[in-house]
């Protein structure tokens, strides 16, 4: 009797769909050690739907970053509050003149090294002692979810760091309430997703800006 005839065998099917797997993702390590991956690209860090993570589609985060380039001006400074893939996109412009860093959650993006600042929107004003009061020209932010208490906490790490300029991305439903806690009203501009979302998106700003 053949001793291996009580050893569970996957079938062929099986065998090839997880040989496949295996594949896709050596190709994607490989990618990402080759010296052609992009670390700034849009997807290179996965979203994390447990931390209510939703990327830009590549437009979108591409529209804003010339948007907060614009906005900014010549040297100037961005913030990126709970946005990383406009972040992300920004830095895919690198030699540009301005400069910019990321408040975020996530420490995944703790690799963008000291542009990168842990935040929790509980603690709004819980910042590093170097990220000085309306420092920024402008600021982008993109509360992690859709209640008033998230986006009043958040609204209060926004004014703290910008001179004057806002761009706030959330749900249509949120329009009052980023009219009552930032003073910014909807774009024609509607933002679109790598994935679709169940919930209205749109852009709201404080300035006369090119989303309209």
């Amino acid at each position: 009797m053949d001793d291996d005839d009580d050893i569970p065998q996957l079938s062929s099917h099986t065998l090839a769909a997880l040989q496949e797997f295996y594949l896709e993702q050596q190709q994607r390590e490989g990618m990402k050690t080759s010296q052609g991956f992009n670390q700034y690209s849009i997807g290179s860090i996965e979203e994390d739907w447990q931390l209510s993570q939703f990327w830009y589609s590549d437009e979108t985060a591409s529209c804003l970053a010339k948007e907060a380039v614009l906005a900014a001006g010549k040297g100037g400074r961005i913030a990126c509050v709970s946005a990383p893939s406009v972040y992300q996109k920004l830095k895919e412009q690198d030699g540009e003149d301005f400069s910019v860093c990321i408040l975020e959650y996530d420490r995944r993006f703790s690799v963008y090294g000291e542009e990168f600042i842990f935040y929790d929107y509980n603690h709004p004003l819980d910042l590093p002692e170097n990220l000085l009061p309306h420092s920024f020209d402008i600021v982008i932010a993109d509360p992690p979810y859709l209640s008033e208490e998230c986006l009043q906490k958040t609204a209060e790490t926004i004014k703290y760091l910008t001179k004057g300029k806002i761009l706030l991305c959330t749900g249509a439903v949120m329009e009052e309430q980023a009219a009552k806690h930032l003073g910014v009203k909807m774009c024609k501009f509607i933002p679109k997703h790598s994935r679709n979302l169940a919930n209205e998106f749109r852009c709201y700003v404080n300035y006369a800006s090119g989303l309209d």
